[in-house]
């Protein structure tokens, strides 16, 4: 019989996970399908790729393909005698059968000995046919983002018909979104997409996240900032604050000589997504100044002019006198 590289027909490599043999068959279903397809000898080039896609699909199929060795495509060969007799009662011909027979008939065997369904490429046009893949924006709150949620989504979608078009056909999913999402991910839904027809694939449905702005926490990565205003005497003494996190109040202790810009880290109460470690939350420290004072309070803030030797403009003072 003649050698065909199922791996090369799909275009993918012989260590290929199951989920890329998948997406590269759809990907060619779509161009080369004879009742869509533009394309030269597409009906041929469906049918070999149907055939190579049914063999690799199966794990156990794909597992004795691989048993048959390397060759040229279109090479003859015959299988190695260990094949024939570890695989002769499951496929037909048996092991000294193989003369008359192809490839294709070959690995029809075991689906026909296990009733795995006769479609595919062989039955008069039964060809499987993938389902469509769907897109949707997926709009979330800040804090819907870091619990994690559920959407129920309403999309127009293309689906396979029996006669082989495309049809335009309403599609509601439910699925649930993981906690720690952030904007611009694109989350994949797999076989939540368009149903596949005569044994093909359904199709994946890819959810393109937009988070919105919180009022006061912002995402980078796993990490979550949140300003934290403080009054000079508080920096320069030290204090304790009730700060907001999205897991809850907190308690924060502040230290004496804090300074503007300096971050205080809370280590695992940033995202958290899946069995990774969480982000930490960073309260980024912002020093306001009073901008209304009485007689008495401005006298205090004089006294402190004038009995402090601090001076913040130091280096400042040292350019300006080179």
């Amino acid at each position: 019989m003649k050698y065909k590289d199922y791996y090369a027909i799909l275009g993918v490599k012989k260590e290929a996970t199951p989920d890329e043999i998948k997406t590269a068959y759809r990907k060619l279903a779509r161009k080369y399908h004879p009742d869509v397809s533009k394309e030269k000898d597409a009906e041929e080039k469906f049918k070999e790729m149907s055939e190579a896609y049914e063999t690799l699909k199966d794990p156990e199929k794909r597992a004795a393909y691989d048993q048959l060795g390397t060759h040229r495509a279109g090479e003859e060969f015959r299988p190695p005698p260990d094949w024939g007799r570890q695989f002769s009662e499951q496929f037909s011909g048996g092991a000294g059968g193989f003369e008359d027979l192809d490839l294709s008939s070959l690995f029809a065997g075991l689906a026909g000995r296990q009733g795995r369904g006769g479609g595919g490429p062989r039955g008069g046009g039964n060809y499987p046919m993938p389902g469509s893949d769907y897109e949707a924006v997926v709009r979330l709150s800040f804090m819907q983002a870091f619990q994690g949620t559920e959407v129920d989504l309403e999309l127009a979608a293309l689906e396979w018909t029996q006669d082989g078009g495309m049809r335009r056909v309403p599609h509601r999913v439910k699925t649930r979104i993981p906690p720690g999402v952030t904007t611009g991910e694109k989350l994949r839904v797999p076989g939540k997409g368009g149903k596949g027809m005569n044994g093909g694939p359904d199709g994946d449905l890819y959810l393109d996240i937009e988070v919105a702005e919180h009022p006061v926490f912002r995402a980078s990565g796993r990490d979550i900032y949140v300003d934290l205003p403080l009054t000079p005497w508080e920096a320069v003494l030290g204090t304790s604050v009730r700060l907001p996190t999205p897991a809850g109040v907190v308690t924060l202790k502040v230290p004496a000589g804090t300074r503007a810009g300096q971050e205080l880290r809370l280590s695992g109460r940033g995202m958290k997504r899946g069995a990774g470690a969480p982000g930490h939350l960073h309260a980024v420290v912002r020093i306001d100044v009073p901008t209304v004072v009485d007689d008495k309070q401005k006298a205090l803030y004089q006294q402190l002019a004038d009995t402090s030797n601090f001076n913040p403009r130091a280096q400042l003072e040292r350019e300006a006198a080179q």
